[in-house]
């Protein structure tokens, strides 16, 4: 006949409470990083999203501006707006300065967005002819 063997508990197979609760603490860290470097990510992406509007805003302010020149039409005064949906949040100043050649002229065209306290802000520069 089988003999029975009574383990003590001590003897068991298992995690003690001082184990899992070791594991959670490491896990809860672990998750904690995880959730704000997603945060972060969150708003990398926002930025670059902007940024990159303002970039494409900016080469459309040029290119029209460019167009102008071509047509005799350029004021050649410093301007400022604001553009319209969906890009409302923007505003867009256009400046023009001198060269040393006559015929030729320095343009540069800011997008702004946001806070003027933060400034925030695209900037392209070419010369007219």
């Amino acid at each position: 006949m089988p003999e029975t063997v009574h383990l003590k508990s001590s003897q068991r197979g298992g995690f003690t409470l001082l184990e899992i609760m070791i594991a959670l603490a490491i896990v809860s860290i672990a998750m904690v990083s995880l959730l704000s470097l997603a945060n972060r990510s969150i708003g990398v992406h926002d930025r670059l999203q902007r940024i990159t509007a303002a970039t494409l805003l900016a080469q459309r302010k040029m290119a029209e501006t460019e167009l102008s020149a071509r047509h005799g039409t350029l004021q050649g005064a410093e301007e400022q707006g604001e553009f319209e949906d969906p890009y409302a949040g923007y505003r867009w100043q256009i400046a023009y300065a001198d060269t040393p050649l006559p015929s030729v002229q320095m343009v540069t065209v800011k997008v702004l967005w946001g806070d003027e306290e933060r400034n925030e802000l695209v900037d392209l520069t070419s010369f007219i002819f």
